[in-house]
């Protein structure tokens, strides 16, 4: 069994889509939810109008990525494009502040009995 690399297109087309840039400003994390602000319009990057077809609803960046077919860093620099530009917003996830805005284990229980009984 063969191992394929994580890069799945050519290394000078990953450069081309970048622009050559190896970072994002922005700080995409995988679940962060992408939702586009605007339609794709003529003579746009083919990269970044997909984007913005994808995302129409909520989208998760790992999404983005996946359906690209591209490492998610590159995808991370497209987002921040159209970040940048006003053409998405993105929904980071939040973290809980304190073990006290956790949910409790006795409702995570009734949680996963009742979906035992589905």
């Amino acid at each position: 069994m063969t191992l394929r690399p994580v890069d799945t297109g050519p290394p000078d087309r990953l450069y081309t889509v970048t622009g050559g840039r190896s970072r994002s400003e922005d700080s995409f994390d995988l679940v962060t939810l992408v939702v586009s602000e605007s339609r794709p319009t003529t003579g746009m990057q083919s990269e970044h109008a997909r984007i913005l077809e994808l995302c129409r609803h909520p989208t998760a960046v790992v999404e983005v990525a996946a359906e690209l077919s591209l490492p998610v860093t590159v995808v991370r620099i497209l987002l921040d494009d159209l970040h940048t530009a006003g053409r998405i917003t993105a929904r980071h996830p939040r973290a809980a502040n304190s073990p006290a805005a956790l949910a409790e284990s006795d409702l995570l229980m009734e949680v996963l009995h009742g979906l035992r009984r589905l």
